[in-house]
């Protein structure tokens, strides 16, 4: 796959923008673990490699173990995630899904027994920020960088 552009480079007042949004996700008091979660999930859904290769590496800088992001496409089925974990993965996936789910009340409610009001808004911001990312990443090709020996095995 060849790049279409340089998003970034293309447009970097925009994505400036969208850089201050993520350092206010950041710092918005959600867990790193949960955060990172979130982003690979939502990045699975969408199908975007660039994002999945970031977002597990930066887990797993963080501590998270590979076993929990192997498992994180079957989450419903792995008894390795808490309540609260399981909740935002449900939320995102309505979140990520919202033409299909309109985001229904019962994952509504669950995400309410688990975040307070100012966390749903902040979970729900981390959301919509990986899938602008995401977006930016799938329309504009963004390829993740690969090891050479990686790339010459496919």
């Amino acid at each position: 796959m060849k790049p279409r552009m340089n998003f970034t480079q293309a447009a970097p007042d925009t994505i400036k923008a969208l850089g201050a949004l993520e350092t206010q996700v950041q710092a918005s008091g959600l867990e790193q673990s949960l955060i990172e979660l979130v982003k690979t999930r939502a990045s699975q859904i969408n199908g975007c490699a660039f994002c999945i290769n970031m977002h597990t590496q930066d887990a797993r800088k963080h501590g998270e173990t590979e076993q929990r992001l192997y498992l994180l496409n079957a989450w419903r089925e792995a008894p390795v995630y808490s309540e609260r974990e399981r909740a935002a993965l449900a939320w995102t996936e309505a979140v990520t899904l919202i033409a299909e789910t309109h985001a229904p009340d019962e994952v509504y409610e669950d995400v309410r027994k688990h975040f307070s009001e100012q966390e749903t808004v902040n979970l729900t911001m981390l959301i919509a920020t990986i899938n602008a990312w995401n977006r930016l990443a799938i329309a504009f090709r963004a390829v993740p960088p690969v090891k050479a020996r990686a790339a010459s095995a496919a």
